[in-house]
């Protein structure tokens, strides 16, 4: 990480940490209080219906800022889904020079979004994660920190509910700079 810091300052290249997830109607379980005695029932639908989400977090090289660009949709993403995520952040950031930092998830080796990469190879310099090492990106705080609060145990009525109730959790994180900057130190990293 340290090269790819110096990197970012001498280009002036944004370093985006861009990680996936997804959500269903089952509740994120999480520890709660009830009076002594009721022990607390959640009642939800149990089918296999899912909603994938993307994000990225974007920190500045000198570190004075931190922005937040998500999607949610249906279905998992393939390679067309994450370049159309990736052209989504391309036109947010005003074609600025990034450093994107991802997992290898196969999606992310695939020819078509290879290909891609290479081909927009003056505005993206990718870098991998060491294998078997999630803590390192600060996207998972992210979602550790929406499944906590908006999605701890919500019993989504609907689909669309719970990906309502998680994209009001991502735009709450979105408005706190501070936050997104704490997932970074929680991750061990500064810029």
């Amino acid at each position: 990480m340290a090269g790819g810091k110096k990197n970012a300052r001498r280009q002036r290249a944004w370093i985006v940490f861009q990680d996936e997830s997804g959500i269903s109607e089952r509740p994120s379980i999480r520890r709660t209080w009830s009076p002594r005695g009721q022990t607390p029932v959640l009642v939800h639908a149990f089918n296999w219906k899912k909603l994938s989400l993307c994000a990225a977090v974007a920190y500045r090289w000198d570190g004075r800022r931190a922005r937040l660009w998500f999607q949610i949709k249906p279905g998992s993403y393939d390679g067309g889904g994450l370049i159309g995520f990736l052209e989504e952040l391309r036109r947010e950031m005003h074609r600025r020079k990034i450093i994107l930092v991802w997992d290898g998830l196969p999606v992310h080796k695939s020819k078509v979004v290879q290909a891609y990469l290479r081909q927009k190879k003056g505005w993206v310099r990718q870098e991998r994660l060491p294998a078997y090492a999630p803590e390192l990106n600060p996207v998972e705080s992210l979602w550790e920190n929406v499944k906590g609060q908006e999605l701890a145990n919500f019993c989504a009525p609907s689909l669309e509910a719970a990906g309502a109730e998680c994209r009001r959790g991502l735009r709450r994180a979105k408005r706190q700079e501070s936050l997104l900057f704490s997932f970074l130190r929680h991750a061990g990293l500064t810029l």
